[in-house]
């Protein structure tokens, strides 16, 4: 894969992530039983385009699509549901459970809220910096607005909170009256296992906030490239070391408050010079397992698994056609799939992985 592929296929992910969180409306949630029989059409195939997979605490798997709604499985029908069965948007981005079983929709136009029975738009509150709080209960969205904005969720509201700005001119060169959007759009939205939320941005490097304070990761390959490649942090992950990865196979950081910025860096992983060179180093989503290690997804780059010694690469093909990978989820069985931008949906089987149809 050359450099310029790589430019092309990073610019056309971030361009599709650009989009604003909208305040629409309300209501409260309640516990029900989850009924999605009644909305939506029964279908036999899911989009090919699926960018977020999740399993519910009842066993259904929700596959959200990049257009066309959001696919519901129960394990017998698979139905599709869009706007017009209340989503306020067809472009699914994340998708969320609370403690009562409400399943929560995260699209670029809002937060739609599914009580088992029917879809309400949550309404944005812009918020005070005295909103900035953490709870282990709370819901946290980004929406992948065009401001330096996150969203908090803590079961009654939907707040707006803005991260604070940094001298980004000064430590990563980046002059934002020479931009159209915001350095400090939020990609990446993560806990680490101490109950720290981890935010990562377009251009201003990654946020950690601990409930009381924020301490800000500011490096320069978390931000523009020399090349031009604007990769963002996406993803952040912490390893069985205690280690924060921040989408890329380069660096991993150590929390050390002593230090004047609060952290150490030091490399992740030896690349060779092959991989270095033909390989993308930048991963756009990923997960720990229940064994400590880390699996990352590339687009178009396949499937990488961190051991806590070595890297291996597992490539994802349809043929000789390489699957463009979105997203990466667990579920509750601890099985592993692939959200995709051209193929559907991809699961684990043994060391490998196989196109996922549903047996209907």
């Amino acid at each position: 894969m050359t450099v310029h592929l790589i430019k092309i296929i990073l610019l056309i992910t971030l361009s599709n992530s650009f989009l604003a969180c909208n305040r629409q409306g309300t209501s409260n949630s309640k516990q029900t039983e989850t009924k999605v029989s009644k909305l939506g059409k029964l279908v036999s195939t899911l989009d090919h385009q699926i960018w977020t997979i999740f399993q519910d605490s009842k066993g259904n798997f929700w596959f959200g699509s990049n257009g066309n709604g959001i696919y519901h499985f129960n394990g017998k029908a698979l139905t599709q549901i869009t706007s017009t069965d209340g989503l306020v948007n067809n472009m699914i981005r994340g998708i969320q459970e609370d403690e009562k079983g409400n399943i929560y929709i995260e699209t670029p136009e809002g937060v739609s809220q599914f009580d088992g029975t029917q879809f309400t738009t949550l309404k944005v509150i812009k918020s005070a910096n005295s909103q900035w709080k953490l709870t282990p209960n709370d819901l946290w969205f980004n929406c992948n607005g065009n401001a330096n904005n996150v969203y908090r969720y803590d079961g009654e509201n939907l707040y707006e909170l803005e991260l604070p700005k940094q001298d980004i001119q000064k430590n990563l060169g980046i002059d934002e009256t020479q931009i159209s959007y915001s350095p400090y759009t939020v990609f990446g939205v993560n806990k680490d296992k101490s109950g720290n939320l981890w935010l990562g941005t377009v251009l201003a490097g990654a946020f950690r906030f601990d409930g009381h304070s924020f301490l800000w990761v500011g490096e320069k390959e978390l931000s523009r490239l020399p090349d031009g490649r604007e990769p963002g942090v996406r993803s952040i992950l912490e390893d069985n070391d205690g280690h924060i990865w921040l989408s890329n196979f380069k660096s991993k950081y150590s929390i050390k408050p002593n230090l004047p910025k609060g952290y150490e860096q030091q490399t992740a992983v030896e690349l060779s010079r092959e991989t270095g060179r033909d390989k993308i180093l930048y991963f756009n989503s990923g997960l720990a397992d229940d064994k400590g290690h880390l699996w990352m997804t590339t687009y178009g780059g396949g499937v990488w698994k961190y051991d806590g010694k070595s890297l291996s690469n597992i490539e994802i093909k349809n043929g000789t056609k390489d699957v463009l990978l979105i997203s990466i989820y667990q579920d509750n069985n601890g099985v592993i799939w692939l959200g995709t931008n051209n193929d559907g949906v991809y699961k684990q089987n043994g060391m490998t992985f196989e196109k996922f149809k549903p047996n209907l």
